[in-house]
């Protein structure tokens, strides 16, 4: 028996408007469906973002601070920044994030040393600020960033997203385009799509090994 030998099936973003009118029971027919389809699918990739990590959305990037600065702008494609280094003359050296309280908090402000802290003000253009001040120009922050998926702009398009969360989109739309064409169809379209958001949310996950040491420290035999 032969096989194809091809790995490169992958769909733009008008086959899977196609593909959930057809689970509605629908075809596209008019300009406008092909509108509030696109439309939904945007505002689909809106809601990832809010369930939780999307492994293949994360980035590593490289920000040069400047003495005495605290704050820097990183973008407004950036999500969340998930963890962050400070690299200075080649060695990475641990920061820890803290929360608006404890950064507010803080009664020195301006003291400059070594950053250990950082807060990531979640603006509309989010913010990551420093603590303490950089004492030079040539020390810069490693971090690794949550960004969101491109927009669904033309519908020549192909999707920025892994083949294995294909079915999931596909059946997200559906489910999205029921809410507003097909309401005889939510309940069923839903229940489908939860499972395949399960699905691919289990396999997009971090397999590194996770060991857990009981505390003996209150143990004693009796």
């Amino acid at each position: 028996m032969a096989v194809s030998g091809s790995t490169d099936f992958e769909l733009d973003v008008s086959d899977y408007i196609e593909e959930a009118f057809e689970r509605c029971g629908l075809e596209v027919r008019t300009g406008y469906d092909l509108r509030t389809a696109k439309r939904s699918l945007n505002l689909l990739f809106a809601d990832w973002a809010n369930r939780g990590l999307n492994q293949w959305t994360i980035e590593q990037r490289t920000l040069t601070l400047t003495q005495g600065t605290a704050a820097y702008n990183l973008g407004t494609d950036v999500i969340d920044v998930l963890s962050a280094v400070l690299r200075r003359s080649g060695t990475d050296l641990t920061m820890d994030r803290i929360s608006r309280d404890q950064y507010i908090s803080i009664p020195t402000k301006t003291t400059q040393s070594r950053p250990t802290q950082f807060f990531i003000d979640r603006q509309i253009t989010p913010q990551i600020k420093i603590w303490p001040l950089p004492e030079n120009s040539t020390d810069t922050i490693i971090y690794d960033v949550l960004t969101r998926i491109d927009d669904a702009d033309d519908y020549t398009n192909t999707v920025s997203l892994p083949f294995r969360f294909y079915p999931c989109l596909a059946a997200g739309l559906a489910y999205y385009l029921a809410i507003k064409k097909a309401p005889d169809r939510i309940q069923m379209l839903k229940a489908i799509y939860d499972e395949e958001f399960m699905r691919a949310q289990e396999e997009d996950r971090d397999r590194a090994s996770f060991n857990v040491t009981p505390n003996l420290q209150f143990y004693r035999i009796v």
